[in-house]
């Protein structure tokens, strides 16, 4: 490929400038500040460079670039799924690039208006500017591949097909040793559950009976507070000597004989509750160790459940 044509207008210190360029070798030479640089200035412009209202000629609203190159094979393409392909000349790519005093920049590709990431893309195939510390292309890996591929001529299609699907077929093997592993950890799980279940060996009705349990020992201290409480309220009451008063006058007014006998039941219900608690209160202990094993079981039954 090569560049056919520059238009300059309004360009730095460039009112108007129209160059053509010829097939073959072409060297530009003169003397510091002749003016080398703004072709190049201007050429990175029109490549998707950084505008910069500095490049506009004094007392001007705004500069303008115009390249015309050869179209390279690489880029139609880009052109075609871009909807910048010029159906006229399909041999030449034409590119313009508008910069005004507010910093505003337009472009072109063909005559249509593109993006600046447009013009960069495209321009960065047609052609490389190589400073003392500026190499461009020659540092990104991909040019650096196409450059030793077309220099060895090798055609790369068959060994990017084949690449692909070998990476396609690596994907596929790392998600299967993932789902391998996945289940391999869920295996493990199961069976430790399994295991743990038959140590547990859970019978009918056993859930309910260990929470009972559970929950009489977690509150054993306060259960025997309670019975000791309500036998000391028990034995110092007065039952006895209201029946021995009402039994002093009974014998002058029938009406008291019936709360008399009611107290006299009383008493005898106050005893067996009192021999009841009594029983209670000797057989019963508090069992921390116990209680303990039912933490552990429910615990168990816990972890099953889940």
């Amino acid at each position: 490929m090569a560049l056919r044509r520059i238009v300059l207008r309004n360009f730095v210190i460039v009112s108007a400038l129209e160059l053509d360029w010829e097939h073959g070798f072409t060297v530009l030479t003169g003397e510091t500040g002749a003016g080398k640089s703004i072709l190049i200035d201007a050429l990175q412009l029109v490549t998707g460079a950084r505008a910069d209202v500095a490049l506009i000629r004094e007392g001007e609203q705004r500069t303008e670039v115009s390249a015309e190159f050869d179209t390279p094979s690489s880029v139609l393409p880009f052109l075609y799924e871009a909807g910048l392909e010029n159906g006229e000349e399909k041999e030449t790519l034409l590119l313009r690039r508008t910069v005004d005093t507010a910093g505003k920049s337009r472009a072109w590709i063909n005559g249509i208006p593109a993006t600046v990431q447009q013009l960069r893309h495209v321009g960065e195939q047609l052609l490389d500017i190589h400073g003392q510390h500026a190499w461009q292309s020659l540092t990104k890996p991909d040019a650096v591949r196409e450059l030793l591929d077309a220099y060895g001529r090798i055609t790369t299609t068959v060994l990017r097909t084949r690449w692909q699907a070998w990476r396609k077929a690596h994907n596929a093997l790392q998600t299967a040793i993932k789902a391998q592993d996945s289940l391999q950890n869920e295996r493990e799980r199961l069976a430790w559950q399994i295991n743990e279940l038959e140590k547990l060996n859970p019978q009918a009705g056993e859930w309910d009976e260990l929470q009972s349990a559970h929950n009489r020992l977690a509150n054993g201290q306060a259960l025997l507070d309670a019975a000791q409480s309500a036998v000391a309220v028990l034995e110092e009451n007065s039952l006895h000597t209201a029946v021995q008063q009402l039994q002093n006058v009974v014998q002058w007014e029938s009406d008291l004989q019936e709360p008399m006998e009611i107290l006299q039941s009383s008493i005898v219900q106050m005893e067996d509750v009192l021999r009841t608690l009594r029983a209670y209160l000797r057989r019963t202990e508090l069992e921390p160790e116990r209680l303990q094993e039912l933490d552990q079981r429910l615990a168990l039954w816990v972890s099953m459940a889940r």
